[in-house]
């Protein structure tokens, strides 16, 4: 084996035989629901018709007078939220700009509730956009049960955002965000926020969905379906005749914190049992497009999970459902709706990412409007070693890095340079435009987790990631809770490092400033401090390795495979803008110093992490 291929294999042995000591936190109560829905398609209104049942279980220590629902589908409205957002921002998703308000009265999306009663008593409610406000008959006191009842119509849009019916691609029915929600409350209030086509946040818990549509289609949903031998379609085997003019879907899933499903009469349904005995299904139109691409990626995705499990956790469900439809990818439980007219890297790259959502969003659901890093950066670095790892196995064409985060972390330090970002700390929907939004999420999300790697060292990241999985899941943690984790992993504080960069957009830049006989002199530049790897080499050819920590940390990382075999220097208090440290030289003497060879550090200035400059090589970035 290669020693990269070796350093793999260790560290998946190691990971899949750790086990999480000490590390339990206190149940944080949540509420819980339980949904029985029963919906009928009017394919020539494009109209749903539907009844649901939930109990909602306050699980708090309060007392509740209103409850919210999320209406996702009358944000596809002219002067909708998301519409005047959508024409107002500098930078709109080119899926939505100005498509909103050129929709006519047939094309929009429309939510409308017939009636609600809350064990058996009428409610008073009024729509505000995408959210429906209730006001309850008699309060929900804690830890107590109640059942709403509701009959809903919806009127499917034309597929703008993630939603709707005849997306690009040309499957009919992608019904994302589709049905009353219950939004969220949890230890920071209730969370109705209005709908702008951003993250979304939801309550776990168990669903009951029948779906009444005509027979000539094919469903994929969330869950795992009731009725197999009278559906037929690749559910079974068994071969039906005389199918009804409608038929019933039944589908239950269990933990999970919303349902989607698609509709199409041409789909392709492709069943693969995963090495560990999951089922994966494969919902696709056949075409010149899609047939080659999508029938290899059921191994590819096989191989995907062996990578993932060791490292980030079980995948808790039976199945797992990867669904043509939508407007390019977009996680749910259970499932994702992707386009699937992509080039083979395109469609495995969409379908990692999108089922790495099963780890940060589906199972540990951070709230992603106040949290979207946590899912999305999180999700994207993951992506990043699961897209590596399939270099490496030769299943997808590419050179393998070994550091496969790099051009992140470029982008990210140019991008800070830019006078446009915004912190991590602000809100999903309040980004003033959508290119901060995404470098935050996305970028600096996933450059989040290389800093604290480059922080504590590869052994103790990877006892976190693993960690805040098992310690997390089914629990909403917020960025604390995480931290929390890599703390007790490493034995490092770490406050200081989740407040610089999640809550401020001081940068990292430091400065080999001078070299006087064996002293080297190193300047703090930017705002943010950090702990350093030093390289000097000397004139002889012999290289000497120098770690130096930061004050605030209390303590040191140890060795990993990017930087090994240093002399741990005093620490740096975060307060002394220069540091200066002697080398031992010998008969030799210094002849350049270096920070961070492994070029991890998101210094926005490279340019001076070496003395003497002619070191750096003018128009390379790191």
């Amino acid at each position: 084996m290669k020693s990269f291929d070796v350093y793999i294999f260790l560290v998946a042995i190691f990971v899949s035989f750790s086990f999480v000591d000490a590390l339990g936190q206190p149940e944080r109560w949540q509420q819980k629901v339980e949904y029985k829905m029963d919906v009928t398609m009017e394919l020539l209104k494009d109209k749903l018709v539907g009844k649901q049942t939930l109990k909602y279980y306050n699980n708090s220590p309060d007392t509740l007078y209103k409850v919210f629902y999320h209406l996702y589908l009358n944000a596809f409205q002219p002067g909708s939220a998301m519409d005047v957002r959508s024409r107002n921002i500098p930078d709109p998703d080119r899926r939505v700009g100005s498509r909103i308000v050129k929709l006519s009265k047939s094309e929009q999306g429309i939510q409308e509730i017939q009636s609600l009663k809350m064990n058996g008593k009428s409610v008073t409610y009024k729509i505000e956009g995408t959210i429906l406000e209730v006001t309850l008959p008699s309060p929900i006191k804690p830890r107590s049960k109640v059942t709403f009842e509701m009959e809903f119509t919806s009127q499917i849009p034309q597929q703008v955002r993630r939603t709707g019916r005849n997306n690009a691609e040309g499957i009919e029915y992608s019904m994302a965000q589709w049905y009353p929600k219950m939004c969220n409350y949890d230890y920071q209030g209730w969370h109705a926020n209005p709908y702008i086509a951003r993250e979304f946040y939801g309550v776990w818990g168990d669903y009951d969905v029948k779906i009444n549509f005509p027979s000539k289609y094919i469903i994929a949903a969330t869950g795992i379906l009731q009725n197999k031998d009278k559906i037929g379609y690749g559910y079974s085997d068994k071969v039906i005749t005389n199918r009804p003019n409608v038929q019933t879907w039944h589908f239950k899933a269990k933990n999970v914190h919303d349902f989607v499903w698609a509709a199409d009469p041409d789909y392709k349904h492709i069943v693969y049992k995963t090495y560990d005995g999951k089922t994966m299904r494969f919902f696709y139109q056949p075409g010149e497009k899609t047939d080659e691409n999508w029938s290899k990626l059921p191994a590819i995705m096989d191989e995907a999970l062996r990578f993932i499990q060791p490292r980030y956790g079980a995948y808790p469900y039976q199945e797992y459902s990867f669904i043509q439809g939508g407007d390019g990818g977009m996680e749910y439980p259970m499932a994702t709706l992707i386009t699937g007219e992509r080039t083979f890297t395109s469609l495995v790259g969409v379908s990692v990412h999108e089922w790495m959502h099963s780890w940060y969003q589906m199972v540990l659901g951070s709230n992603e409007a106040l949290y979207h890093w946590m899912d999305e950066g999180f999700t994207s670095y993951a992506s990043s070693e699961v897209m590596n790892w399939l270099k490496i196995k030769q299943m997808i064409p590419g050179d393998a890095e070994q550091e496969p985060h790099l051009q992140e972390v470029v982008g990210y330090s140019n991008f800070a340079l830019s006078g446009k970002e915004e912190p991590l700390s602000t809100h999903a929907d309040h980004f003033q435009t959508n290119t901060a939004y995404g470098v935050a999420s996305y970028t600096k999300g996933e450059v989040f987790l290389v800093q604290l790697k480059y922080i504590i060292g590869e052994a103790a990241f990877d006892r976190t990631m693993h960690n805040y999985y098992d310690v997390w899941k089914f629990k909403h943690p917020n960025p604390n809770d995480f931290i929390r984790i890599a703390e007790k992993a490493s034995g490092l504080e770490l406050d200081w490092f989740k407040e610089y960069f999640v809550n401020t957009t001081h940068t990292i830049d430091y400065n080999v400033d001078d070299i006087r006989g064996k002293t080297a002199i190193i300047k703090r530049v930017g705002l943010m401090p950090m702990p350093l790897d030093v390289t000097v080499t000397l004139a002889n050819g012999e290289k000497k390795y120098y770690y130096i920590p930061l004050d605030l940390m209390r303590g040191e990382k140890v060795g990993d495979k990017y930087f090994s075999d240093f002399k741990v220097l005093p620490d740096w208090e975060w307060v002394v803008p220069s540091y200066s440290f002697s080398v031992d030289v010998g008969d030799s003497k210094i002849e350049k110093v270096e920070l961070d060879v492994s070029k991890r550090l998101a210094d926005v200035d490279p340019s001076n992490n070496y003395y003497p400059r002619q070191m750096f090589e003018k128009g390379t970035d790191r």
